[in-house]
């Protein structure tokens, strides 16, 4: 069940303001409804009920397979093409995952540059049965295709060019360099579609193969997704939540809060959070506007941030998700001594004492002039990952119209990338 509380939020504005926002909401809504001004785009829109069933049966499988044959799994990508796939492994898992009993480990590589990191994991790879997966709508994007380049001679000097090729998955275009590769070299690919970009593409293979490997129901994750696609799929006069969290965000925007901070009160929801901040920092940071979009895990750093957050600048307001129930809780116990002074909590569990650390910051810094929208989960479970994910691509690309910016291009990525290929001496810049 998911539901989102406002009411930490809308004493900040009052429901005149968000009543006068409404043409601008139903505006957004058309261009991506009706309009079709991003059919080129937003083939994420439908995906939940107009996906592949083929596909996704053949991943399935596919990732059964992986699982049969190594006990170390390699995903190679950057940004959209790896993201949401640890999101949802550590979501759903764990964010100790690899340090568990789960076959096979999986980690991620081509997000940096870094010796050091291709060096250690190629180590740990060493004595271990490989599969890798690499994951570039181009095949032609730096820092994965160094690393698919270092990792394919690895293989291949494991396992020679014909083992190889049975353990090297290309996740990419249908047309593209990497595919090309793929079809010359005889590796299993698999086609991101042409109208989803990186950031949302996390319900297509791009992210269900690495997921469906680490052991999770991807049709699950699915049919979670296309919940949330039947209850935000339409635009009246008492928005719903997904649209009601757009409004929100752009009229605090509007009041000069320019950055936004997602909380969680898990360790294994960080990398969700980073998903996060890539779809709305790519989808709404250009043409000089956007909020700003930040993460924390409470209550670890509350005792970092929490001073800056209470006291600092109000230019800020926190998007929290609560999930109700853990996987596992503990009970705390009695103590002769009580020497730590916790013996008032004794038979209270852990997760009772997170929530009421929750409920506490919640009205401590609401009361501190900083708003909160409050999403409420009622566990880890695939369905409730996949409504998220689809409610937040959702509410970010009409948030990014509402702004005013196209929520399905990143022009400023280029920028960096042509000043590199200019310093390291490539062809033609």
């Amino acid at each position: 069940m998911f539901s989102v509380d406002f009411r930490f939020a809308e004493k900040f504005l009052g429901t005149t303001n968000i009543e006068n926002i409404y043409g601008e909401i139903l505006q957004a809504h058309r261009k991506l409804h009706e309009y079709n001004t991003f059919e080129s785009t937003a083939g994420w829109l439908d995906l939940p009920r107009n996906y592949d069933e083929d596909t996704v049966e053949e991943i399935v499988n596919e990732a059964q397979n992986i699982r049969k044959k190594c006990d170390v799994f390699v995903v190679i990508g950057i940004g959209g093409s790896y993201l949401g796939a640890r999101a949802a492994i550590e979501f759903l898992h764990s964010n100790n995952y690899n340090l568990l009993e789960n076959t096979p480990k999986i980690f991620f590589v081509g997000n940096s540059i870094s010796s050091d990191e291709f060096y250690e994991i190629m180590q740990i790879c060493q004595n271990s049965d490989v599969c890798i997966n690499v994951i570039s709508k181009s095949g032609t994007t730096t820092e994965p295709a160094i690393a698919f380049r270092l990792f394919r001679d690895f293989m291949e000097n494991k396992y020679g060019k014909d083992g190889a090729r049975e353990r090297i998955y290309c996740t990419t275009d249908s047309d593209s360099n990497l595919q090309k590769l793929a079809d010359e070299m005889g590796y299993k690919s698999f086609s991101i579609p042409k109208n989803i970009g990186g950031r949302y593409s996390v319900l297509t293979a791009v992210g269900l193969l690495p997921i469906a490997v680490s052991g999770i129901d991807i049709k699950k994750i699915l049919k979670g997704a296309l919940s949330a696609l039947n209850v935000y799929s339409s635009c009246d006069q008492n928005l719903n939540d997904c649209y009601k969290y757009a409004a929100i965000r752009n009229l605090f925007y509007r009041q000069g809060k320019t950055t936004e901070i997602m909380v969680g009160y898990h360790p294994k929801m960080r990398y969700f959070a980073e998903w996060w901040k890539q779809l709305f920092g790519e989808s709404e940071g250009k043409d000089g506007k956007g909020i700003f979009p930040a993460s924390a895990v409470f209550s670890t750093d509350l005792h970092s941030l929490g001073q800056y957050i209470q006291q600092g600048p109000k230019n800020l307001f926190e998007t929290v998700i609560n999930v109700a129930s853990p996987k596992k809780d503990l009970k705390i116990s009695s103590s002769e001594n009580d020497a730590d002074n916790l013996n008032y909590l004794s038979g209270k569990t852990v997760n009772f004492v997170n929530q009421k650390a929750l409920e506490a910051t919640l009205l401590a810094h609401t009361n501190g002039g900083v708003p909160n929208i409050v999403l409420n989960l009622d566990s880890f479970s695939e369905e409730d990952f996949g409504h998220l994910v689809y409610f937040f691509e959702k509410a970010c690309a009409i948030s990014a119209c509402v702004l005013g910016v196209n929520p399905f291009d990143q022009p400023g990525v280029e920028n960096y990338k042509n000043e590199m290929f200019k310093l390291l001496g490539k062809p033609n810049f």
